[in-house]
Order: structure tokens, then sequence, then C-alpha cells
């Protein structure tokens, strides 16, 4: 843990103090109630799936690995941490507390699950509880998980409006995603395969597949056309024309999400679409600032892919009428990105106030995860992509758009699959900040 997350701690704690308090009142309830989360085990079987923290709980502590925990905030009061460590000879148990955090809490250690019952408040139906139907508690279920809606539309909402210290957490974990991408690039340049890359990835990120925040996507030639491919080849292709990776990594619980598009051949056609999708990407970053509507941003991405794909020769019409006719969504189908956090898709993206409603999405674009008007504090993905996926293009062709496509050029690009680039970007009242790009600029 860096020296700066530490001391911008105890602010960060007050923030979600005064932010617990009002939406409290807003549900009628005295406490909020947060179990960590417990264990889900395979039907018909011994074996238990990763285990998942609740992101309610690890809003207040950089706690991952503790199923059977609880975190009881009671306004005016410190909040209290009830501990679950085991006595158990199967398993690593959970250390003592300890960390710069501790100091901040009441902690009571438990040994057994149930026993977190005697230090929850007495009367649970004064008690929002935030959490996973079976993280029910007490004989007859009392500390049942009943996520008002109130109070989940209050905290959801504002959690878009990140504090410094959670700033800090993501530049950490953007850090080691940087560092886990670069051999992961060393890995592909020197032949790997898809499985391979992966390996190198989580070896320099250091951190396994269920510590990662998703399912990295390493993608080799046509592969980077699905979108969310997540097969891993164990043998490399011949010969291997480009590589796509989507990959992330986690630090107090706290999500990185980079991707990065490389050609082999760093002088040929594909790498120049990759450098003009590059240089696209670095101006939408730019446009991360106060007051700008996230779907706007969206719409002028379509406009200035558009322009790429014009210029390389592969559409026959202007930008403005392939945003209009849907050619520009043949070539990139997803949105322009979304909030990030503790989620890597931050929760309340189409909240249009803490009290609840929906801001819809742009008509004709259902894949943007954001449609917010962006505020300081915010901290947004920006993710342009052109990909060459043969069921859109197919689509295209039957809805009688063909004539809008030279379709020898994209035959050129097909083997090359796609392109994505993604940045992690902070609003701020001035100028964004790109923690992606900051990371990467370091040696």
């Amino acid at each position: 843990m860096s020296s700066t997350a530490a001391s911008l701690y105890a602010d960060h704690l007050a923030t979600l103090q005064s932010r617990t308090a009002t939406a409290l009142e807003r549900g009628g309830f005295d406490h909020l109630a947060i179990p960590s989360g417990t264990l889900h085990y395979q039907v018909f079987d011994d074996r238990d799936y990763p285990y998942a923290v609740n992101p309610q709980f690890k809003h207040w502590l950089p706690l991952q690995r503790n199923p059977g925990s609880w975190l009881v905030v009671t306004p005016g009061a410190r909040p209290k941490l009830v501990y679950l460590q085991p006595r158990d000879y199967w398993h690593v148990v959970p250390q003592a507390p300890e960390g710069y955090w501790v100091d901040h809490f009441d902690i009571v250690v438990i040994r057994k699950a149930e026993d977190a019952m005697q230090h929850l408040p007495r009367n649970a139906q004064r008690c929002a509880v935030l959490g996973e139907p079976q993280s029910a508690l007490g004989k007859y279920a009392a500390y049942r998980p009943n996520n008002p809606q109130p109070v989940l539309d209050y905290l959801e909402y504002h959690r878009a409006f990140k504090t410094p210290y959670e700033i800090e957490m993501l530049r950490e974990a953007t850090r080691r995603g940087v560092r886990a991408h670069r051999a992961a690039e060393r890995a592909f340049r020197a032949g790997a395969s898809e499985f391979g890359i992966h390996l190198a990835y989580c070896q320099a990120a250091g951190q396994d597949a269920n510590e990662l925040p998703y399912s990295n996507i390493v993608a080799l030639n046509e592969h980077g056309a699905v979108l969310h491919y997540t097969e891993l080849d164990r043998l490399p292709p011949k010969p291997a024309r480009s590589f796509l990776l989507d990959a992330g990594a986690s630090h107090g619980g706290y999500a990185c999400d980079i991707t990065r598009t490389h050609a082999q051949d760093t002088a040929g056609e594909f790498q120049a679409l990759v450098d003009a999708v590059d240089a696209a990407q670095q101006r939408m970053c730019a446009q991360v600032r106060d007051g700008v509507d996230y779907r706007q941003l969206h719409l002028d991405a379509h406009l200035a892919l558009a322009g790429i794909l014009q210029d390389a020769g592969i559409i026959r019409v202007s930008p403005e009428e392939a945003l209009s006719t849907g050619v520009s969504s043949t070539f990139f189908p997803h949105g322009i990105g979304h909030g990030l956090g503790l989620q890597v898709h931050e929760v309340a993206g189409f909240a249009a106030s803490d009290r609840g409603g929906t801001i819809p999405k742009p008509e004709g674009h259902p894949y943007l995860r954001l449609t917010r008007v962006l505020e300081p504090g915010f901290v947004v993905t920006i993710e342009p992509g052109l990909y060459f996926i043969d069921m859109l293009l197919e689509d295209l062709r039957a809805a009688g758009r063909g004539d809008s496509v030279d379709w020898d050029r994209v035959d050129a690009f097909r083997p090359y699959g796609g392109i994505r680039i993604e940045d992690n970007v902070v609003c701020t009242a001035d100028e964004p900040v790109n923690l992606t790009r900051e990371a990467f600029a370091v040696p």
C-alpha cells in the first residue's frame, strides 16, 4: 500500500460516512449492515466457485478474501468490523486484522460465521442490509439482505464520484496492469500462444486468473474480431499477424481495464490503422471533461472512427452517413466505454439522479454502458474499436448497405480481426488525468 493512499484513507471514510447518513435517512433506517459475502458451491459437488467480495463491503475496506465477515455503520459512531477468523486446518485462515485501516474501526474477531449475530444491531428491522441472499444470518434469517432501493440508489449514484483515495488505488491497479501488458507484448513478439501470453501476463501482474478483475481477452489474428474472446488457444497461429489484449489488474479492491492492439508487421497497413485509432482515442480521452454528456462522446467517436474507415478506403460513405445508416456500428458495435472503480463496469451508469430514474441510451446504440454527464471525480474508460466481424458484415449486406463498403479492403483486413485501444481516465475540474498513459510513460 502506498503511503499516499494511506494518508487519504481517513477522508475517504468520512465521505462514505456522510453518504451513508443521507442514504439511511432516505430509506428510514438507523444502521447499514454489509456482509462480505459467502462461498458458493457447485451443484451436486463440494467444489466452491472463486469467492468474490461484496463491492459494498470493499468500498470501506481493502479486504477481498474474508467471507463471513460483516461491517456495521451507524451515523455518529465508529464503524464496526465483525471479522471472521475461523479455526480451520483445511484452509489458510485470514491473518489478524492489520494495516493502515485498522485504527479507524472497532474490530471484533469471531471464530464461527453465526457468531456475527451477537455483534450486529439488535433490531434487524432498523438495518439496511446490502448483499446477496445467501448472506442471510440468524435462526429465522433475521439479517436477510433487503437491499432497500432508496439506499442503493443514493450510494450507487454517488459511487461515480471517486475520492482521492480511490483515485490512488486505481492508479496503483493501473501501474500493475501496464507492467503486465508490457510483458504480454514481449511474449507475443517472441511467438507465444494465447495461453502462453496469458501466463506471462499473470506472472507480471502477480495475480492469477481469479484475482484479476475480469477474464483476460488474449486474441491473436482473427480472434480479435470476437469482442469477448476468452478461449486461449494453446498453440500459436502461423503466421501471427496481430494481437489484441484486453486485460486488467486489481489493487485493494479496485480495478483497471486496459486494451492494446499490436501488429507483428510494424510497417504495414494494419499498423497504420492501429496508429490512426490510437491517435483518435487520445483525442477522445481529452474530451473527458466536466459537463460533457458521455452519450455525445460516444456519437463523436463513431464519426471519428468512420473517418478512419473512409480514409483507409474501407467504407465509401461519409462519416455522417455511416453513423445515421448504422454502417459505423458494423465496425464499432460496442460502447465507447463505461464507469470504472470497485467493479469493472461500475454501477449506476444510467442513473438520472440519486433518487433513481434512468437516462436513456442513444437510439440505435444498445451497448453503451454509461449515459451520465461527466463530473469531477468520475473515472471512465475510453475504448474505441474497429473490427471485421463476419456476422455483422453479413447483416450489413442483408440490410442493403453493401454498396457502402469496399469488400476487397475488408477482405484484406479480416485476417487481423480487429483493433481496440482502451485507457482509464479521470474527469477533473480542469484537464483530464489519463491513468493509463501516465503509467505507460514510466519506463
